[in-house]
């Protein structure tokens, strides 16, 4: 699976705004209770349900790269000799 790229992301995540902001515009002059009312409800919906999503995405994007540094994930052996350094001066 391909990761999404945060720049792809971000401006997703700025369109979507744009096209919830402007929904909420235009339902605010559109009488309640007509189709097109309830279409707009509905518009705004589906891009809060995708932005969840986008946000989703960036987080879980942004949690793989602080995971998969380097310094997470070191071998046995290493750990073992980098222990001592970690409790220095705890006891």
């Amino acid at each position: 699976m391909i990761a999404p790229s945060s720049g792809l992301l971000d401006k997703g995540i700025e369109q979507i705004l744009k096209l919830s902001s402007d929904a909420h515009i235009a339902r605010r002059c559109t009488p309640k209770d007509s189709p097109e009312f309830h279409n707009l409800t509905e518009k705004i919906r589906a891009y809060g349900k995708v932005l969840a999503l986008f946000t989703a995405l960036q987080k879980r994007e942004e949690f793989f790269e602080v995971v998969s540094d380097q310094e997470f994930f070191l071998s046995p052996p290493q750990q073992l000799a980098e222990a001592p350094a970690l409790f220095h001066g705890c006891f």
